[in-house]
């Protein structure tokens, strides 16, 4: 007997989104539960919706990690609820991918199940790095093979095959190696490790069998792809005489940006950490990389659903009897609108409600909803809506959709000190994050980051928590950028400073900070 729900084994490929397959998107958007492996990157879990189920399942080698069997009964129990559930996993889920268990849990379930390829670190690293896998005289074959457990290879076989894509052995180096030379390799074998692959902080190491484990003491390589065998060599005649189709790299020693952007694009040569919520549009991450920054994402806030939407459905239910609405942000605006509509209502609800919202990307967001803002004060920061409201507040009944916690108090307290009555409700919430983006995390301990945005106090309390439990890095010659006075406190509070303010509260404005702080300071 089959259920009503259906789990997609779904590969997610090097983890950045730009490798993602298209069947892979779609199914990612429509996810009702989403269980995911520890490498996935975080910018693939904002693809799915807000309500969408997300468990961190991932193994991590001489750590906790939920038991395979575990993850077999939760994809059992999700699918026997009816929900489309997606299994995320590393690259593409045949490839060491521990698939096979979970299809066997599914069959013998009566699960319906569909697997999607992904395109595996085994194909794409060497690509990235420039390595051809197979070439008419160097390289007629290759062999792809795990080192969890190297005890259990035939290296004998293995030595005798011109090129090895070996995955999962950054620990196992020295044991590679020695089993290699061992069983006959010449000692002047090329080698090329490649840690990161296809992400900002890629790096590569090359060398020969007998001195790659110099080139790399010291250095945790994980997550690695290491390639051995004669083609390691072609790499450099590629890169030196194609130089307009170069792959993404950056040399060990010292680290570099991955691309060299153009020297007449005014951010080029700097890597810019943005700190923003997770789901959120990139658009602020893409105006950096137009100005030449090599930008990395760090998710600091998760926007969901309040613990209770009693005191808003209630508010809804008696929209007459409010004379304003006042939304702050975009996340106030969807959550509102969208249990607006549970409630199977629509805008003519809104009918004799005046609505004032704060900053253009908030009006904007109204506007998407078929509404025009009657009030927007002038220089976007929510206090300043009472200095500037059109009309008299005293006797004027304010409904305000907000954050569950860690709102906008001050705002409260002068409208009710002006008379109004504000109904406050709790819209949505935001929390931390379980988890710090990897290639976050690695750039600000390698000290590789000129530059941290931050776009509200929240993304800076959230960012400091995330740090201090990941064992903290050096920000002493990392700029702070803040979007505004409010989130500058913040930053001075926690980090002791804030280096850029924007002068237009706006992530347009922030642009602009950024780069004329740069222009002025070179």
């Amino acid at each position: 007997m089959t259920r009503s729900g259906k789990v997609y084994l779904v590969g997610a490929g090097l983890g950045n989104v730009s490798y993602l397959t298209v069947r892979a998107q779609q199914l990612l958007t429509e996810a009702e539960v989403l269980i995911y492996d520890a490498l996935v990157d975080v910018q693939l879990l904002q693809l799915v919706k807000p309500n969408c189920v997300k468990l961190d399942v991932g193994k991590r080698g001489g750590q906790p990690s939920t038991l395979q069997a575990e993850i077999n009964q939760l994809l059992v129990e999700y699918c026997f609820k009816g929900k489309q559930v997606v299994r995320l996993k590393s690259g593409d889920p045949f490839i060491f991918g521990r698939s096979t268990s979970e299809i066997e849990a599914l069959i013998a379930a009566g699960c319906l199940f569909e697997v999607v390829p992904g395109i595996s670190s085994a194909l794409a690293a060497p690509l990235l790095a420039g390595i051809p896998l197979t070439d008419p005289v160097l390289s007629r074959c290759f062999a792809v093979l795990t080192a969890h457990e190297p005890m259990q290879l035939d290296w004998e076989a293995l030595a005798r095959i011109e090129t090895l894509v070996i995955l999962m052995g950054g620990k196992q180096l020295a044991e590679i190696v020695h089993q290699l030379l061992r069983h006959g390799r010449s000692r002047q074998t090329p080698v090329a490790i490649i840690r990161w692959a296809g992400c900002p902080q890629q790096q590569i190491w090359t060398a020969q069998l007998e001195n790659i484990i110099e080139q790399t003491a010291g250095v945790s390589l994980s997550p690695v792809v290491i390639v051995i065998g004669e083609v390691v060599g072609l790499r450099n005649y590629l890169l030196n005489n194609n130089a307009m189709n170069k792959p993404q790299y950056s040399p060990p020693t010292p680290p570099a940006p991955p691309t060299s952007p153009a020297p007449s694009l005014p951010l080029a040569g700097k890597t810019i950490l943005v700190t923003r919520s997770v789901g959120q549009s990139s658009q602020f991450s893409d105006r950096l990389r137009q100005q030449g920054a090599t930008v990395i994402e760090m998710p600091t806030l998760e926007i969901c659903p309040p613990s209770s939407w009693s005191d808003l459905d209630q508010a809804i239910a008696h929209l007459s009897d409010f004379n304003w609405l006042i939304l702050t942000s975009t996340n106030g605006v969807d959550y509102f609108f969208e249990r607006l509509r549970s409630q199977k209502l629509d805008t003519r609800a809104l009918a004799g409600v005046k609505i004032a919202v704060v900053g253009e990307k908030t009006a904007t967001s109204l506007q998407q909803q078929g509404l025009v803002a009657d009030f927007i004060p002038p220089n976007f920061v929510a206090d300043a809506i009472v200095e500037h409201f059109p009309e008299a507040l005293s006797g004027k009944k304010v409904l305000f959709p907000r954050v569950e916690t860690g709102g906008r108090e001050v705002l409260v307290k002068e409208l009710t000190a002006k008379g109004a009555e504000v109904i406050e409700v709790a819209a949505y919430q935001s929390r931390c994050p379980e988890a710090i983006a990897p290639a976050a995390l690695d750039a600000l301990q390698r000290g590789v980051i000129d530059l941290i945005t931050f776009a509200s106090s929240k993304t800076v309390q959230n960012f400091c928590q995330l740090l201090e439990a990941n064992g903290g890095a050096n920000l002493e010659r990392v700029c702070i950028a803040s979007i505004g006075p409010q989130t500058s406190k913040t930053c001075i509070s926690l980090l002791e400073r804030v280096d850029i303010e924007a002068e237009e509260y706006t992530l347009e404005g922030l642009t602009q900070a950024i780069i004329q702080r740069v222009i002025t300071s070179t």
